[in-house]
């Protein structure tokens, strides 16, 4: 009876541990994201619409919460769109 060799891991850049972005608000000592701010809350969408997560932007908890709640605020009052182009 044969054994199956054991896949190994490939090392590769993406698992090994990398430097940690820095949140923006907290640098600048936001304490509220304001969802009027379109210019600032463009950076945290993607072409499509989507509201980009913290892996990504390098948002703190905190203030990637108010990110979401401040773009889906200015997506109701037509600041920003739903979809994009």
């Amino acid at each position: 009876m044969a054994q199956k060799a054991s896949p190994r891991k490939r090392p590769s850049s993406s698992s090994a541990p990398g430097r940690r972005k820095s949140c923006h608000f907290c640098k600048d000592k936001v304490t509220e994201v304001d969802y009027k701010n379109v210019n600032q809350l463009r950076r945290y969408i993607s072409e499509k619409g989507k509201i980009r997560n913290r892996r990504i932007t390098g948002a703190c908890r905190r203030h990637q919460r108010q990110v979401a709640v401040a773009v889906k605020r200015a997506r109701e009052v037509a600041l920003l769109p739903y979809v994009g182009d």
